[in-house]
């Protein structure tokens, strides 16, 4: 940790993140110690503090705010679960419970299943591996070998109230490595227990994957029951997959509610690899995964609720918060009030990868791209102190399987000016750089497009993108093309855009998906039979390989990677001569982005053009960067083999390119996430910032483009 900055010990979160003037926000806050807090309501022109910006720039808005708010410690409780109301049911002369069960990290205690009565509770746990019942205080043995991690078990218990008597079997079935099976057989064991518990009395509830008292339980369940006297309650889960229900089929509606988002669409105990999505056969995927570590929505109570005035111009708002505890900056993005005209011009803020990257550990945990680093910026150093918060889709799970679905239902300390060089921050020094040329322009956001399509794009002449927008909904890519289609103009001012399937559900709002499926720079990939999301059913990966390459949008597909080094474009002929070199008014240089974050314009993620992926034909490639260093290496997608690439590599390249589209419109496309260090180079005096101001005035421009071969 940077010693020299302090703690972080105050954060919140928002909801929504995105919404137009006139309509209402409410901001939920925590500290750490009690504190009084002054708040106010910010907008956000930079939020880049580095000098790769144009230095960071906020400007306070009056709003209805209080002006000072007291805060306290709200409580961050991850840990998935289901939960059934038994109210109305009272357990006198036996209770029955059978499950299916596959243990992922059988590592302390656990509790996989509990009922609750007035007089007591009754669980089935499990402790070190060991699987027990708890009746009030007493654990009784069942099955004194440690199950197996990632191995099916059949759990069947019987408990006649009237004698106190409870028996019961484990089995196990029958894997495909007979060797396995020798040392565990499929037959399993028998328990029974004599003179214990005979009565719970009324019923409360019973819950699927923890106790009242936490103990959550990392692994599957599938094919519930139980039975209280003469009342038998099934739930099918594989019913309502894209759903937060668990469905009770016995006709007694004692359907249940999930809580925390565990993953579903994953295999059951009858899976055979002869289906590879729930939407096929069900019955295969009648399973959910819980984890002790999931976490969709902290649920803290409500701060300051905010109305914002119909005529607030869209822009990058955040609530400021400042204490002798410290200060936190929580943003949002606000769009034209219905009604109210609208620029001619929206940044498109890439909220999808925000929430890809929510809460990310890759600075400090390490990944196969990005180093370990020792001193963190105050909100990394939060992360670190706070698993709690909830992992990023790049992270695994505890129990070692992927994060798969990320929420904005909890802080996500990176949405923060000048927390993360990633994402965010840089995406403010392209509106900064938008704000200078006094053009005016609106902000839209991610989740606007995916749920109203091509309608949140029809107000605008000209979309420009972040530089990293990384994550797209089937709904997001369909709305671009409709919009490209009707003459849009599109400029792609970052680099690895356009590139893993997410999916949204209504029934979990605020929440994306995303399977890593087959290919791609990923950090974990998904289990064998699900790569199909659980939201919508969509096969997930990359949109590469689901025929959609961002070639076909954008005219460049992401080609390599590495961070240690940017550099500069070395222009094209066409550059100077063809229909496109209005782009080069006023820049007289053969190499262009010489200067800028980490060296030059080109690096981080680099796009190239290639027809063999669906760029156009009748794109001009006007520059290219090749000088990277060693550590600039192609993306997997694009070996068929363990192969050693030349070096230097030819396909390690980051194009410029200039096309025509439908309808009059045109696509820029940069191919670098490094493009946003170099704009503001010299006080926005600079070939990079030129050539971005060119190609926006003549995409502002009503004058339609012509393709002139």
């Amino acid at each position: 940790m940077n010693q020299t900055e302090p703690s972080k010990t105050i954060t919140g979160y928002c909801q929504p993140l995105s919404l137009r003037a006139g309509e209402q926000i409410r901001f939920m806050a925590s500290s750490e110690k009690p504190a009084q807090a002054q708040l106010d309501l910010v907008r956000i022109i930079c939020g880049d503090p580095t000098s790769s910006g144009s230095g960071f720039n906020e400007q306070e808005v009056s709003s209805d705010l209080p002006q000072h708010v007291k805060l306290s410690k709200q409580l961050l409780q991850p840990g998935s679960f289901g939960e059934v109301d038994l109210s109305g049911l009272t357990a006198n002369r036996k209770l029955n419970i059978g499950f299916d069960m596959l243990p992922t990290r059988p590592i302390g205690t656990q509790t996989i299943f509990s009922v609750k009565g007035n007089n007591d509770q009754l669980a089935i746990i499990l402790v070190d591996g060991l699987l027990k019942i708890r009746l009030g205080n007493t654990e009784l043995d069942t099955y004194l070998q440690p199950l197996t991690t990632r191995r099916w078990y059949r759990v069947e218990m019987e408990m006649d109230l009237t004698d106190g008597q409870i028996q019961g079997a484990i089995t196990s079935q029958e894997s495909h490595s007979p060797a396995r099976d020798l040392l565990e057989p499929v037959d399993g064991s028998t328990f029974s227990h004599a003179g214990m518990l005979n009565y719970l009395g009324s019923l409360d509830s019973c819950l699927f994957a923890a106790s009242a008292n936490g103990e959550h339980f990392d692994g599957r369940i599938a094919r519930p029951h139980l039975t209280i006297d003469d009342t038998e309650i099934v739930w099918d889960l594989g019913q309502e997959i894209d759903g937060c229900r668990l469905v009770d089929v016995s006709g007694n509606s004692r359907h249940g509610l999930l809580h925390q988002l565990p993953a579903r669409g994953v295999t059951g105990p009858g899976w055979d690899g002869t289906c590879e999505s729930w939407t096929v056969n069900p019955s295969h995927y009648d399973a959910v995964h819980f984890h002790a570590d999931d976490l969709y929505d902290v649920a803290w109570h409500t701060t300051a609720v905010l109305d914002l005035p119909k005529e607030l111009p869209s822009g990058i708002y955040a609530f400021r918060l400042r204490s002798e505890q410290g200060e936190d900056r929580v943003p949002f993005f606000v769009r034209p009030a219905e009604g109210f005209g609208t620029a001619k011009i929206a940044l498109l803020m890439s909220t999808c990868t925000y929430m890809a990257y929510a809460n990310h550990r890759m600075l400090f945990e390490g990944a196969d791209f990005v180093g370990a680093r020792s001193r963190l910026s105050p909100e990394h150093e939060y992360i670190r102190q706070h698993p709690e918060l909830g992992a990023s889709l790049y992270e695994k799970h505890a129990d070692g399987s992927g994060v798969m679905y990320s929420s904005r239902n909890r802080p996500i300390l990176q949405l923060r000016p000048g927390a993360d060089r990633w994402n965010f921050t840089p995406d403010t020094d392209i509106n900064a750089y938008l704000d200078h040329l006094h053009i005016g322009h609106d902000i839209v956001a991610d989740e606007d497009v995916h749920f109203e399509g091509l309608d949140a794009l029809a107000p605008y002449r000209v979309i420009v993108t972040g530089t990293h927008p990384e994550y797209w909904s089937t709904s997001m890519l369909n709305a671009l093309k409709g919009w490209q289609r009707q003459g849009g103009r599109l400029i792609y001012l970052g680099g690895n855009g356009f590139y893993w399937r997410v999916a949204f559900n209504k029934a979990w709002p605020g929440a994306i998906e995303l399977r890593r499926a087959e290919d791609g720079v990923r950090n974990w990939q998904t289990e064998p039979g699900e790569s199909y999301h659980s939201f919508n059913g969509e096969y997930g990966g990359l949109w590469r390989r689901l025929g959609r390459a961002p070639n076909e949008s954008v005219g460049i597909g992401f080609a390599a990677q590495g961070f240690k080094k940017a550099t500069h474009y070395q222009r094209s002929e066409a550059s100077w001569n063809s229909r496109a070199a209005w782009i080069f008014e006023g820049v007289q240089e053969d190499l262009i982005g010489t200067s800028g974050l980490g060296g030059g314009a080109a690096g981080q993620e680099i796009d190239r053009y290639d027809t063999a992926l669906g760029s156009p034909q009748h794109a001009v490639v006007l520059a290219s960067a090749t000088e990277f260093g060693p550590d600039m290496i192609r993306t997997k997608e694009e070996f068929e083999a363990a192969v050693n690439a030349p070096c230097p590599d030819p396909l390690v390249r980051a194009d410029i390119v200039f096309y025509e589209t439908p309808g009059g419109g045109a696509v820029f496309s940069v191919g670098s996430i490094s493009w946003f260090g170099a704009l503001a180079v010299n006080g926005y005096d600079n070939d990079i910032a030129r050539i971005t101001g060119n190609v926006i005035q003549r995409f502002v421009d009503e004058t339609p483009f012509h393709l002139k071969q």
